[in-house]
């Protein structure tokens, strides 16, 4: 893979990541994604075009708006150069294949999805769910399955039954041991797609690679001596999403302990 072809898939990612950004403050709040056109959260002026550089005009502006002074939240920054980063490590590893436009859409769906989650504690079902039905669709593309077509499906098929099934079972008895949700129907349904995309083996390293990230995310707090409690919420999407993309990385690879 030429340093060319990477070079402009981290600029494209920037430019995605830009966009998800919007996505991630308005789908939440029930607006366009595409209309009106970006506008400081603080005063309500339009952020003229050259002021919405991905990264660059965040630096250059010192994190501020332009119009009011008010602060401009890292996330945006951040989530467009973690963008940038997956974009081209993905194009890296699947090359300009037919598979690569597919893994990089669901990918762009984790990030958001992620975002969102940690901001709101809700994961919206046009990107659980979406992404159960993508995989399903691409399954004939998707280098986790191999034999025909109708093999291929049936795996995808296999995997999102026992992602969905699996996780509400778990759910389930979390809820009749701690006598509470233990669990949220999007990590459910989340939990379905990481099956649709990376088949039952991917089911198996999601519950092993999301358990140690949250184990580790709970060492992080007890470090920064953050207050944890019975009435701790901790948004597990991000977690999974996480899964879902070392899944996505290596197809078939199943961790073994």
């Amino acid at each position: 893979m030429s340093i060319f072809i990477l070079s402009l898939s981290f600029i494209f990612g920037l430019i995605i990541g830009s966009f998800l950004n919007v996505c991630i403050y308005r789908i939440p709040a029930g607006k366009s994604v595409v209309w009106p056109p970006s506008s400081c959260g603080s005063c309500g002026a339009k952020i003229k075009w050259y002021d919405n550089a991905p990264v660059i005009s965040w630096l250059v502006l010192r994190g501020r708006c332009r119009a009011c002074g008010a602060g401009i939240s890292l996330q945006y920054p951040a989530v467009e150069l973690f963008t940038a980063v997956i974009t081209a490590l993905f194009v890296w590893r699947f090359g300009l294949s037919a598979w690569t436009p597919c893994v990089l859409f669901a990918l762009y769906c984790l990030i958001t999805l992620s975002v969102i989650d940690m901001r709101t504690f809700i994961i919206p079902d046009r990107f659980s769910l979406g992404l159960i039905a993508f995989g399903l669709a691409v399954s004939f593309l998707n280098p986790a399955f191999s034999g025909g077509t109708a093999s291929e499906f049936l795996s995808s098929l296999a995997g999102g039954a026992l992602g969905f099934f699996g996780m509400w079972a778990v759910a389930l008895t979390g809820t009749f041991l701690f006598k509470k949700d233990a669990m949220g129907g999007g990590d459910i349904k989340l939990m379905g797609a990481i099956g649709a995309l990376s088949g039952a083996g991917g089911v198996v390293n999601a519950l092993i690679i999301s358990s140690f990230a949250g184990i580790f995310y709970f060492g992080v707090l007890v470090l920064l001596r953050r207050p944890l409690d019975n009435g701790t919420t901790i948004p597990f999407g991000p977690f999974l999403s996480f899964a879902l993309m070392v899944n996505l990385l290596y197809p078939n690879f199943i961790l073994m302990f």
